[in-house]
């Protein structure tokens, strides 16, 4: 008797929206590497969620022909596939390589985490929720498209980077609604 391949994960990560999101919007200044998230962290929350194993798949833009060396040896080691890829300047290239790689998880049996707050991705998304995929967005939960949280009532999950995974070391300086249930006064004293 065959055993069927078990189910997993993908987790895509957008990285270039999540880097520009954190330092223009939330820090107001190129972060610096501690203020970073612990992709680590992210990619374990990523195979906790839904119990099943996770494939850690980090686009970069490499259109310069160069590509951050100790970041990419840095990702192999947390079992991420670094995705550099390159094209023309006029190129999204990885909105385009996450686009490409979504369509592609339709045809596997598998769920979906993207790490973004871009709305570039909407009609794939759509697709997978349609498809019956478990299908989820990991950000600033106050930058992601407005587009794709209202997906929320078709079953899309978001997760805030901070507060629902605590992919920081450090208490970001965000501004933002927060549920009375979950605020903590000691953070703010």
């Amino acid at each position: 008797m065959l055993e069927q391949p078990q189910r997993s994960t993908y987790l895509l990560i957008d990285g270039e929206n999540i880097d520009a999101t954190l330092g223009m919007s939330v820090l107001g200044r190129r972060p610096a590497p501690e203020e970073r998230p612990r992709w680590d962290r992210i990619l374990s929350f990523a195979q906790t969620l839904w119990d099943q194993p996770a494939r850690g798949l980090f686009f970069l833009n490499a259109s310069s022909g160069q590509m951050p060396m100790s970041f990419v040896q840095a990702l192999l080691a947390m079992d991420f596939q670094p995705i550099p890829l390159s094209g023309s300047a006029a190129e999204k290239v990885v909105d385009i390589g996450i686009q490409r790689t979504l369509e592609a998880i339709r045809d596997r049996d598998g769920d979906v985490l993207l790490v973004s707050h871009d709305g570039d991705f909407l009609p794939q998304v759509e697709q997978l929720l349609d498809d019956g995929r478990r299908v989820g967005i990991l950000g600033f939960r106050e930058f992601v498209n407005s587009h794709l949280t209202e997906l929320t009532s078709r079953g899309l999950r978001i997760f805030d980077l901070e507060d629902d995974i605590n992919a920081f070391q450090s208490v970001l300086p965000r501004v933002r609604i927060i549920p009375l249930a979950s605020f903590d006064p000691t953070r703010y004293l």
